[in-house]
């Protein structure tokens, strides 16, 4: 799944995860820590939306 951020656009792939950020590959949107913020504009989880495929 990818879901995108409603704010800005950054999109967060579970299959790539976000290694910059130190999430590996295959970590699931759900089971990214509750304090993650998006990398471009520091909105939490909350503002993010499955991406439709």
């Amino acid at each position: 799944m990818k879901y995108v951020c409603d704010v800005c656009g950054w999109i967060y792939d579970e299959e790539a995860g976000a290694p910059d950020m130190g999430i590996a590959p295959g970590t699931k949107f759900e089971d990214l820590p509750e304090d993650f913020l998006c990398p471009l504009c520091s909105v939490g989880k909350e503002f993010f939306s499955e991406v439709a495929e």
